[in-house]
């Protein structure tokens, strides 16, 4: 068992408005402060997602390029910038991702049903973005929706090497529908195919957020969490911020005696060069 937990933090996503969702982080300066804020909590890695002036979702390279400066400039956090953006950005705009030069970058292992969308992941298009990535030195985060996905990371693996750091971290997001449900049962069952000597986290998405993160502590595991993952703190209670959501995960990794690591530990658990 891992002797600490890694929390990431997921503030924004793809999915939620603004207008719905007031406290959702979407300008450069709230991705800012609620990332420096978190820092202070306990997240080592922060998850990114942009908008544009609308608030609208938008993988533009100049607002990534941006968001990755202003990140590193006023926090230590590792800064994953998501490949996946939203369902319906295309393969070079996601591609065109890696360009912005993050540490760490999420690399999704297969399509997958999300609710009435579909998020597509060819083979080729993961290998392109694996292979992008150990040329460009970048750390991903293979991001499982499904069982099979792991078959999909083994298989990637052994055609095309190790990943760039040489550590395998993988992220379990759970509780999506169409994707693997948020149970302990189904984390459990992904355990005995992670590859040899890999780290994993788990993200509940949801209602899910709480089973997950309890079964993720159990079984040696780390923690996502975020807005962009649920917005109801519990039942029938919104989520005030994204801070809220990160004291509770690191309160409960303490309380597992797994407390939470600092974005410097973490760059040397997960293969990533110090800053």
């Amino acid at each position: 068992m891992e002797p600490g937990t890694i929390v990431t933090v997921a503030p924004t996503g793809a999915e939620a408005e603004k207008a719905a969702v007031p406290a959702l982080p979407v300008t450069l300066d709230e991705l800012v402060t609620t990332a420096r804020e978190c820092e202070a909590l306990g997240a080592a890695i922060v998850h990114v997602h942009i908008r544009d002036a609308a608030t609208r979702p938008t993988l533009d390279l100049g607002r990534l390029k941006e968001t990755v400066a202003a990140l590193r400039a006023d926090t230590n956090l590792i800064v994953q910038l998501s490949t996946g953006g939203s369902v319906h950005d295309a393969e070079a705009d996601r591609l065109r991702v890696l360009e912005a030069a993050p540490e760490m970058a999420s690399c999704t292992m297969g399509t997958v049903n999300f609710g009435q969308d579909v998020f597509l992941n060819r083979w080729e298009f993961i290998v392109a973005l694996h292979t992008g990535m150990q040329e460009r030195g970048i750390v991903p985060e293979y991001e499982i929706f499904d069982l099979g996905q792991l078959t999909t990371l083994h298989r990637l693996l052994d055609r095309y090497g190790p990943p760039a750091g040489g550590h395998v971290h993988v992220d379990l997001v759970m509780g999506v529908p169409g994707g693997m449900p948020g149970t302990a049962e189904a984390l459990v069952a992904c355990l005995r195919d992670l590859p040899a000597g890999a780290t994993f986290s788990a993200t509940g998405i949801g209602r899910t957020t709480l089973p997950v993160m309890l079964a993720s502590l159990c079984a040696g595991g780390h923690l996502r969490v975020g807005m962009e993952d649920t917005l109801t703190y519990r039942k029938g209670q919104p989520v005030e911020s994204n801070m809220q959501l990160v004291a509770r995960a690191v309160a409960v990794a303490r309380l597992a005696e797994r407390p939470q690591l600092t974005a410097a530990e973490a760059r040397v658990l997960l293969g990533i060069k110090p800053r």
